[in-house]
Protein backbone atom coordinates (compact mmCIF):
# COMPACT_ATOMS: atom_id res chain seq x y z
CA UNK A 1 0.00 0.00 0.00
CA UNK A 2 2.80 2.41 0.87
CA UNK A 3 4.48 1.66 -2.46
CA UNK A 4 1.29 2.39 -4.36
CA UNK A 5 0.79 5.67 -2.50
CA UNK A 6 4.36 6.68 -3.32
CA UNK A 7 3.78 5.88 -6.99
CA UNK A 8 0.62 7.97 -7.05
CA UNK A 9 2.49 10.81 -5.35
CA UNK A 10 5.27 10.71 -7.95
CA UNK A 11 2.74 10.62 -10.78
CA UNK A 12 1.09 13.71 -9.29
CA UNK A 13 4.43 15.53 -9.03
CA UNK A 14 5.54 14.84 -12.56
CA UNK A 15 2.14 15.54 -14.12
CA UNK A 16 1.93 18.78 -12.14
CA UNK A 17 5.15 20.03 -13.76
CA UNK A 18 3.18 20.74 -16.92
CA UNK A 19 2.14 24.32 -17.51
CA UNK A 20 -1.49 25.22 -16.93
CA UNK A 21 -1.68 28.39 -19.03
CA UNK A 22 -2.39 27.21 -22.57
CA UNK A 23 -3.13 28.67 -26.00
CA UNK A 24 -6.54 27.40 -27.10
CA UNK A 25 -6.16 27.37 -30.88
CA UNK A 26 -3.39 25.64 -32.82
CA UNK A 27 -1.48 28.31 -34.70
CA UNK A 28 2.00 26.94 -35.33
CA UNK A 29 3.30 23.47 -36.13
CA UNK A 30 6.87 22.20 -36.38
CA UNK A 31 8.21 19.22 -38.26
CA UNK A 32 11.68 17.74 -37.75
CA UNK A 33 13.57 17.28 -41.04
CA UNK A 34 17.28 16.66 -40.56
CA UNK A 35 20.41 16.88 -38.43
CA UNK A 36 24.01 17.80 -39.30
CA UNK A 37 26.99 17.59 -36.93
CA UNK A 38 30.24 19.51 -37.36
CA UNK A 39 33.39 17.76 -36.09
CA UNK A 40 34.32 19.15 -32.67
CA UNK A 41 37.97 19.28 -33.76
CA UNK A 42 37.30 21.49 -36.77
CA UNK A 43 39.25 24.75 -36.73
CA UNK A 44 38.87 27.95 -38.73
CA UNK A 45 41.48 30.70 -38.76
CA UNK A 46 43.18 29.35 -35.63
CA UNK A 47 39.96 29.07 -33.64
CA UNK A 48 38.15 25.87 -32.65
CA UNK A 49 34.55 25.72 -33.81
CA UNK A 50 32.41 25.37 -30.70
CA UNK A 51 30.38 27.13 -28.05
CA UNK A 52 27.80 27.97 -30.72
CA UNK A 53 25.10 29.62 -28.65
CA UNK A 54 23.25 31.73 -31.24
CA UNK A 55 22.41 31.70 -34.95
CA UNK A 56 20.81 34.08 -37.44
CA UNK A 57 20.14 34.19 -41.19
CA UNK A 58 20.17 37.12 -43.59
CA UNK A 59 20.63 37.47 -47.38
CA UNK A 60 21.70 33.86 -47.86
CA UNK A 61 24.27 33.88 -45.05
CA UNK A 62 24.17 32.37 -41.58
CA UNK A 63 25.86 33.91 -38.55
CA UNK A 64 26.95 31.83 -35.55
CA UNK A 65 28.09 33.36 -32.27
CA UNK A 66 30.57 31.57 -30.00
CA UNK A 67 30.28 32.12 -26.24
CA UNK A 68 34.01 31.72 -25.52
CA UNK A 69 34.47 34.86 -23.41
CA UNK A 70 38.26 34.84 -23.86
CA UNK A 71 37.76 35.20 -27.62
CA UNK A 72 34.20 36.36 -28.46
CA UNK A 73 33.47 35.90 -32.15
CA UNK A 74 30.91 35.42 -34.89
CA UNK A 75 31.33 32.90 -37.71
CA UNK A 76 29.80 33.46 -41.10
CA UNK A 77 28.59 30.26 -42.74
CA UNK A 78 26.80 28.86 -45.73
CA UNK A 79 24.32 26.11 -44.91
CA UNK A 80 23.24 24.31 -48.05
CA UNK A 81 19.68 22.99 -47.77
CA UNK A 82 18.08 20.87 -50.48
CA UNK A 83 15.42 18.14 -50.54
CA UNK A 84 14.55 18.99 -46.93
CA UNK A 85 18.05 18.06 -45.77
CA UNK A 86 21.20 19.87 -44.72
CA UNK A 87 23.61 18.96 -47.49
CA UNK A 88 26.65 20.78 -46.13
CA UNK A 89 27.82 23.50 -43.74
CA UNK A 90 30.79 25.64 -44.68
CA UNK A 91 32.36 28.20 -42.33
CA UNK A 92 33.77 30.93 -44.55
CA UNK A 93 34.51 33.98 -42.39
CA UNK A 94 35.49 34.95 -38.86
CA UNK A 95 34.33 38.19 -37.24
CA UNK A 96 36.14 38.89 -33.99
CA UNK A 97 34.32 41.08 -31.48
CA UNK A 98 36.45 44.08 -30.58
CA UNK A 99 35.70 46.94 -28.23
CA UNK A 100 36.74 50.51 -27.58
CA UNK A 101 38.17 51.51 -24.20
CA UNK A 102 34.79 52.19 -22.59
CA UNK A 103 33.88 48.50 -22.98
CA UNK A 104 37.30 47.12 -22.05
CA UNK A 105 36.12 45.65 -18.71
CA UNK A 106 32.93 44.11 -20.08
CA UNK A 107 32.73 40.30 -19.96
CA UNK A 108 31.41 39.10 -23.31
CA UNK A 109 29.77 35.75 -22.66
CA UNK A 110 27.77 35.98 -25.87
CA UNK A 111 24.55 33.95 -25.93
CA UNK A 112 22.62 35.31 -28.90
CA UNK A 113 23.07 37.14 -32.20
CA UNK A 114 20.81 38.90 -34.69
CA UNK A 115 21.89 40.51 -37.93
CA UNK A 116 20.88 44.17 -37.88
CA UNK A 117 20.07 45.28 -41.42
CA UNK A 118 19.09 48.79 -40.23
CA UNK A 119 22.63 49.49 -39.04
CA UNK A 120 24.49 46.99 -41.22
CA UNK A 121 25.91 45.12 -38.26
CA UNK A 122 24.95 42.81 -35.40
CA UNK A 123 23.09 42.81 -32.12
CA UNK A 124 24.57 40.46 -29.53
CA UNK A 125 23.54 39.66 -25.95
CA UNK A 126 25.93 38.77 -23.16
CA UNK A 127 25.31 37.16 -19.77
CA UNK A 128 28.28 39.01 -18.31
CA UNK A 129 29.67 37.42 -15.15
CA UNK A 130 27.32 38.06 -12.25
CA UNK A 131 29.56 36.28 -9.73
CA UNK A 132 32.27 38.86 -10.49
CA UNK A 133 29.79 41.75 -10.61
CA UNK A 134 30.09 42.15 -14.37
CA UNK A 135 26.76 43.15 -15.88
CA UNK A 136 24.91 41.43 -18.68
CA UNK A 137 24.50 43.52 -21.80
CA UNK A 138 23.03 44.10 -25.24
CA UNK A 139 25.56 45.43 -27.73
CA UNK A 140 25.45 46.83 -31.24
CA UNK A 141 28.42 46.13 -33.51
CA UNK A 142 29.39 46.95 -37.07
CA UNK A 143 30.05 44.27 -39.69
CA UNK A 144 33.69 44.07 -38.56
CA UNK A 145 32.57 43.17 -35.03
CA UNK A 146 33.55 46.43 -33.30
CA UNK A 147 31.16 47.37 -30.49
CA UNK A 148 29.56 50.71 -31.29
CA UNK A 149 27.02 51.12 -28.49
CA UNK A 150 25.09 49.33 -25.76
CA UNK A 151 21.48 49.22 -24.68
CA UNK A 152 20.24 50.61 -21.35
CA UNK A 153 19.20 47.75 -19.08
CA UNK A 154 16.87 48.06 -16.07
CA UNK A 155 18.58 48.16 -12.69
CA UNK A 156 17.13 44.83 -11.59
CA UNK A 157 19.22 43.09 -14.28
CA UNK A 158 22.43 44.70 -13.04
CA UNK A 159 24.87 42.58 -11.06
CA UNK A 160 25.10 44.90 -8.04
CA UNK A 161 21.35 45.30 -7.64
CA UNK A 162 19.69 43.71 -4.64
CA UNK A 163 17.39 41.79 -6.99
CA UNK A 164 20.46 39.65 -7.72
CA UNK A 165 20.42 38.19 -11.23
CA UNK A 166 21.49 34.56 -11.23
CA UNK A 167 25.00 33.84 -12.47
CA UNK A 168 24.92 32.27 -15.94
CA UNK A 169 21.17 32.86 -16.06
CA UNK A 170 20.62 36.36 -17.41
CA UNK A 171 20.34 37.45 -21.08
CA UNK A 172 20.10 34.36 -23.29
CA UNK A 173 17.51 34.81 -26.04
CA UNK A 174 17.11 37.68 -28.50
CA UNK A 175 14.71 38.38 -31.36
CA UNK A 176 13.93 41.37 -33.51
CA UNK A 177 10.35 42.61 -33.22
CA UNK A 178 8.12 42.00 -36.23
CA UNK A 179 7.37 45.72 -36.51
CA UNK A 180 11.09 46.47 -36.96
CA UNK A 181 11.19 49.06 -34.17
CA UNK A 182 12.39 46.93 -31.28
CA UNK A 183 14.24 43.93 -29.99
CA UNK A 184 13.09 41.43 -27.37
CA UNK A 185 15.57 39.92 -24.88
CA UNK A 186 14.84 36.98 -22.54
CA UNK A 187 16.49 36.03 -19.27
CA UNK A 188 17.31 32.34 -19.02
CA UNK A 189 16.34 32.10 -15.33
CA UNK A 190 14.25 34.14 -12.89
CA UNK A 191 15.93 36.88 -10.88
CA UNK A 192 16.69 35.59 -7.38
CA UNK A 193 14.10 37.72 -5.61
CA UNK A 194 11.47 37.36 -8.35
CA UNK A 195 10.95 33.62 -7.95
CA UNK A 196 12.73 30.30 -7.50
CA UNK A 197 14.59 28.36 -10.15
CA UNK A 198 12.63 25.51 -11.75
CA UNK A 199 12.53 22.35 -9.69
CA UNK A 200 11.54 18.74 -10.27
CA UNK A 201 8.35 19.42 -8.29
CA UNK A 202 5.86 22.20 -9.16
CA UNK A 203 7.29 25.65 -8.55
CA UNK A 204 6.60 29.25 -9.55
CA UNK A 205 9.52 30.10 -11.81
CA UNK A 206 9.02 33.26 -13.85
CA UNK A 207 11.47 34.80 -16.30
CA UNK A 208 11.24 38.27 -17.81
CA UNK A 209 11.16 38.97 -21.55
CA UNK A 210 11.85 42.65 -22.24
CA UNK A 211 11.36 44.80 -25.32
CA UNK A 212 13.89 47.55 -26.11
CA UNK A 213 13.48 50.39 -28.59
CA UNK A 214 16.18 50.17 -31.26
CA UNK A 215 16.36 53.94 -31.69
CA UNK A 216 16.60 55.05 -28.07
CA UNK A 217 18.04 51.72 -26.79
CA UNK A 218 15.75 52.04 -23.77
CA UNK A 219 13.50 49.30 -22.37
CA UNK A 220 9.87 50.01 -23.24
CA UNK A 221 7.81 46.99 -22.15
CA UNK A 222 8.06 43.53 -20.65
CA UNK A 223 6.08 40.37 -20.00
CA UNK A 224 6.54 37.41 -17.68
CA UNK A 225 7.06 33.90 -18.98
CA UNK A 226 6.34 30.83 -16.78
CA UNK A 227 9.07 28.19 -17.03
CA UNK A 228 8.56 24.44 -17.05
CA UNK A 229 9.86 22.26 -14.25
CA UNK A 230 13.01 20.13 -14.48
CA UNK A 231 12.37 17.39 -17.03
CA UNK A 232 14.39 14.55 -15.46
CA UNK A 233 15.16 13.65 -11.89
CA UNK A 234 18.94 14.33 -11.66
CA UNK A 235 21.16 11.39 -10.75
CA UNK A 236 23.78 13.80 -9.51
CA UNK A 237 23.04 17.03 -7.65
CA UNK A 238 22.83 19.56 -10.52
CA UNK A 239 19.76 20.33 -12.65
CA UNK A 240 18.28 23.38 -14.36
CA UNK A 241 15.75 24.56 -16.90
CA UNK A 242 15.58 27.90 -18.67
CA UNK A 243 14.91 29.87 -21.83
CA UNK A 244 17.64 29.50 -24.45
CA UNK A 245 16.11 31.32 -27.42
CA UNK A 246 13.08 33.31 -28.59
CA UNK A 247 11.64 34.33 -31.97
CA UNK A 248 8.76 36.74 -32.52
CA UNK A 249 6.84 35.50 -35.58
CA UNK A 250 3.75 37.78 -35.32
CA UNK A 251 2.71 40.69 -33.12
CA UNK A 252 3.13 39.46 -29.50
CA UNK A 253 3.44 35.83 -30.68
CA UNK A 254 6.68 33.97 -30.04
CA UNK A 255 8.47 30.70 -30.36
CA UNK A 256 10.23 30.12 -27.04
CA UNK A 257 12.77 27.34 -26.61
CA UNK A 258 13.46 25.84 -23.19
CA UNK A 259 16.38 23.57 -22.38
CA UNK A 260 16.34 21.40 -19.27
CA UNK A 261 19.50 19.65 -18.11
CA UNK A 262 19.87 17.01 -15.41
CA UNK A 263 23.31 15.74 -14.36
CA UNK A 264 24.18 12.07 -14.29
CA UNK A 265 22.90 11.04 -17.73
CA UNK A 266 26.15 11.63 -19.64
CA UNK A 267 25.38 12.88 -23.15
CA UNK A 268 21.65 12.37 -22.62
CA UNK A 269 21.00 14.93 -19.89
CA UNK A 270 19.23 17.52 -22.06
CA UNK A 271 15.52 17.87 -22.74
CA UNK A 272 14.61 20.54 -25.31
CA UNK A 273 11.11 21.85 -25.95
CA UNK A 274 9.64 24.60 -28.15
CA UNK A 275 6.50 26.49 -27.16
CA UNK A 276 4.07 28.72 -29.00
CA UNK A 277 3.61 31.78 -26.78
CA UNK A 278 0.93 34.46 -26.78
CA UNK A 279 1.90 37.59 -24.85
CA UNK A 280 -0.92 39.80 -26.16
CA UNK A 281 -2.79 39.83 -22.84
CA UNK A 282 0.21 39.62 -20.54
CA UNK A 283 0.80 42.40 -18.01
CA UNK A 284 3.55 44.93 -18.72
CA UNK A 285 5.89 44.30 -15.75
CA UNK A 286 8.71 46.62 -16.83
CA UNK A 287 8.31 48.83 -13.74
CA UNK A 288 7.82 45.94 -11.31
CA UNK A 289 11.05 45.71 -9.34
CA UNK A 290 9.91 42.62 -7.45
CA UNK A 291 7.66 40.07 -9.13
CA UNK A 292 7.26 38.03 -5.97
CA UNK A 293 4.92 40.66 -4.49
CA UNK A 294 3.28 41.81 -7.71
CA UNK A 295 0.00 40.81 -9.33
CA UNK A 296 0.26 40.17 -13.06
CA UNK A 297 -0.91 38.02 -15.95
CA UNK A 298 1.80 35.84 -17.50
CA UNK A 299 2.05 35.00 -21.18
CA UNK A 300 0.15 31.92 -22.36
CA UNK A 301 2.11 29.01 -23.76
CA UNK A 302 1.54 25.75 -25.60
CA UNK A 303 4.03 22.96 -26.19
CA UNK A 304 4.42 22.39 -29.93
CA UNK A 305 7.58 20.27 -30.08
CA UNK A 306 9.55 18.03 -27.73
CA UNK A 307 12.81 16.67 -29.13
CA UNK A 308 12.26 13.50 -27.14
CA UNK A 309 9.95 12.52 -30.00
CA UNK A 310 12.85 12.38 -32.51
CA UNK A 311 15.67 11.05 -30.33
CA UNK A 312 15.92 7.93 -32.48
CA UNK A 313 16.69 10.12 -35.52
CA UNK A 314 19.53 12.03 -33.85
CA UNK A 315 23.22 11.11 -33.53
CA UNK A 316 23.46 8.45 -30.80
CA UNK A 317 20.03 9.54 -29.61
CA UNK A 318 21.48 12.84 -28.33
CA UNK A 319 19.57 16.09 -28.33
CA UNK A 320 22.35 18.38 -27.22
CA UNK A 321 22.57 21.75 -25.52
CA UNK A 322 20.50 23.60 -28.13
CA UNK A 323 20.76 27.35 -27.56
CA UNK A 324 20.32 29.04 -30.96
CA UNK A 325 17.31 29.26 -33.27
CA UNK A 326 16.51 31.30 -36.37
CA UNK A 327 14.23 31.37 -39.37
CA UNK A 328 16.06 30.08 -42.43
CA UNK A 329 15.37 30.04 -46.17
CA UNK A 330 12.12 28.93 -47.74
CA UNK A 331 11.80 25.19 -48.37
CA UNK A 332 10.75 23.63 -51.68
CA UNK A 333 7.13 23.34 -50.49
CA UNK A 334 6.95 27.07 -49.70
CA UNK A 335 7.08 26.73 -45.93
CA UNK A 336 9.77 28.46 -43.90
CA UNK A 337 12.69 26.56 -42.43
CA UNK A 338 13.81 26.80 -38.83
CA UNK A 339 17.48 26.18 -38.01
CA UNK A 340 18.72 25.28 -34.52
CA UNK A 341 22.27 24.97 -33.18
CA UNK A 342 23.77 23.42 -30.05
CA UNK A 343 26.51 24.77 -27.81
CA UNK A 344 29.00 21.93 -27.15
CA UNK A 345 30.59 23.85 -24.25
CA UNK A 346 34.02 22.83 -25.64
CA UNK A 347 33.40 19.78 -23.45
CA UNK A 348 36.30 17.33 -23.18
CA UNK A 349 34.73 15.17 -20.42
CA UNK A 350 31.36 14.18 -21.90
CA UNK A 351 30.57 13.91 -25.58
CA UNK A 352 28.76 17.02 -26.80
CA UNK A 353 27.99 17.95 -30.38
CA UNK A 354 28.20 20.92 -32.72
CA UNK A 355 24.69 19.89 -33.66
CA UNK A 356 22.55 21.65 -36.28
CA UNK A 357 18.88 20.77 -36.69
CA UNK A 358 16.64 21.59 -39.64
CA UNK A 359 12.90 21.96 -39.07
CA UNK A 360 9.89 23.01 -41.09
CA UNK A 361 7.57 25.61 -39.58
CA UNK A 362 3.97 26.08 -40.68
CA UNK A 363 2.12 29.15 -39.40
CA UNK A 364 -1.63 29.24 -40.03
CA UNK A 365 -3.50 32.49 -40.60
Amino acid sequence: MKLRLLSLFLIFIFSSCAVTSRIENDHVSLNYLDEFVIDENLEFENTKIGGLSGIDYASGKFYLVSDQSSNPRIYQAVIKIADSRIQNIEINDLIEITRPEEYSKVVLDLEGVRYDSNNNGFLVVSEGLISDRRDPGIYETNTQGEILSSYIIPEYFQSKNEQKPRNNGVFEGITKSVDGAGVWVATELPLEKDSSKPKIFPSRSHSRITRFDTETKNPVSQFVYPLEGIAKLPINYFALNGITEILEYAQDRFLVMERSYSAGYGSHGNTVKIFDVDASKATNTLNENLLRKAKYQTAKKKLIFNFKSVNDQLTDGIVDNIEGMCFGPELENGNRSLILVADNNFNSFVRQLNQFILMEINISE
